[in-house]
């Protein structure tokens, strides 16, 4: 794939598009100038020298890679002609045929970044239409790696899944902090203290986690080894019926994000 890839985002002003569009300049991926972004109201001042314009058709016409990143509630309202040309989605709930159908055309494919894509640590699972060239598929590789991770997966049944258990970036981890820090600050500690305590314990663990590439059950087991506070903390929240709650969550997820795509 070479850097002169003209690349056009629906709904560039927005923060997951404008991080696709930062991510994708800072790897070479596209050129300043190949680069379109849309607005709705005010025109943003960043990307210097790209087209920005309030005109998605416009947009649609001068690119040849084309990125939807709107809600879902407002798609059905877009009106755009892709002319054949490759569509991504980063949208979620809405099916490749349905994207295929409306835009006009049979290259289409489904993403879901999240918002870690804003520091280059976003996990971005995807998959492609069957007229999806080999090209496609490598354009589609090289934005969401530069993004962070990425894997095309098998089905679009996966991506609905993966909305709830990896779109979510930061929600669940900031959930789990959050009660940590409301019990930290019951028991008394400043609330500078507590949120400079939990908030270490997360991003070590996630830098831990990304070092060693271990699976967080062996991580798990490891503090269960040692049988000391770690271990009753664990227990007791198991016991509680944490992984019953986890696991409830993300069926809601997973059934709000098939919900999501009907029209």
């Amino acid at each position: 794939m070479n850097a002169s890839i003209r690349l056009g985002i629906v709904g560039g002003a927005g923060w997951l598009g404008g991080a696709i569009a930062d991510a994708a300049l800072q790897a070479g991926i596209v050129r300043a100038q190949d680069l379109a972004l849309s607005y709705r109201s005010a025109k943003p001042d960043r990307f210097a020298g790209a087209f920005w314009t309030d005109d998605n058709q416009a947009l649609a016409d001068r690119c040849d890679i084309i990125m939807l990143s709107v809600r879902p509630q407002d798609w059905p309202s877009l009106a755009i002609d892709a002319k054949g040309k490759l569509v991504i989605s980063v949208m979620a709930g809405i099916r490749l045929a349905e994207i295929g159908a409306k835009h006009g055309t049979r290259r289409v494919v489904r993403t879901l970044p999240n918002a870690a894509a804003e520091v280059a640590k976003s996990y971005t699972p995807w998959i492609a239409s069957s007229d999806a060239t080999s090209e496609d598929r490598a354009i589609v590789r090289a934005i969401f790696f530069a993004c962070g991770s990425q894997d095309e997966v098998g089905s679009e049944r996966d991506i609905d899944y993966l909305t709830g258990l990896t779109g979510s970036g930061p929600a669940f981890p900031a959930l789990l902090a959050d009660a940590m820090m409301r019990h930290a600050g019951a028991f008394g500690l400043k609330p500078e203290v507590a949120q400079r305590a939990v908030n270490t314990v997360l991003t070590g663990t996630g830098r831990l986690l990304e070092m060693k590439d271990a699976a967080p059950a062996d991580t798990v087991e490891v503090f269960l080894g040692y049988r000391g506070t770690t271990a009753a903390a664990i227990e007791t929240m198991c016991e509680a019926g944490f992984d019953d709650a986890v696991a409830k969550g993300l069926e809601a997820a997973f059934e709000k994000s098939i919900a999501m795509g009907e029209t």
